[in-house]
């Protein structure tokens, strides 16, 4: 696997949860966005607001990039991120796709 460069919209995602500033962190997310956390699945800026509050600033995450490989499509990455918080510990590949300088889809397995 290469490691490559953060993406602008995957950074942001990661700094506005370690900053803990929710509005930031669905701004950083497009209006029609996906996010599935092992098959929990949210929609738009109102599904990640709410995934937001009650498993990621909510229960007060920090994430640690480990590493970014490109995903299977273009604009697609693996995100591999160390969590910590008041939730889930521990390690997991986040399948992020990108567009229009925002994150379009998430997948947390």
């Amino acid at each position: 696997m290469t490691t490559i460069d953060v993406p602008k919209p995957i950074r942001e995602f990661v700094d506005a949860t370690n900053a803990g500033d929710s509005d930031r962190f669905v701004a950083a997310f497009t209006d029609d966005a996906s996010l599935n956390d092992w098959g929990r699945e949210f929609h738009g800026h109102s599904g990640v607001r709410e995934w937001d509050s009650t498993d990621n600033i909510g229960k007060q995450s920090k994430f640690e990039i480990l590493e970014v490989t490109p995903g299977k499509h273009s604009d697609s990455y693996v995100v591999t991120i160390k969590v910590t918080g008041n939730g889930f510990n521990g390690t997991s590949p986040f399948a992020v796709t990108v567009r229009d300088g925002k994150i379009a889809s998430l997948g947390i397995s």
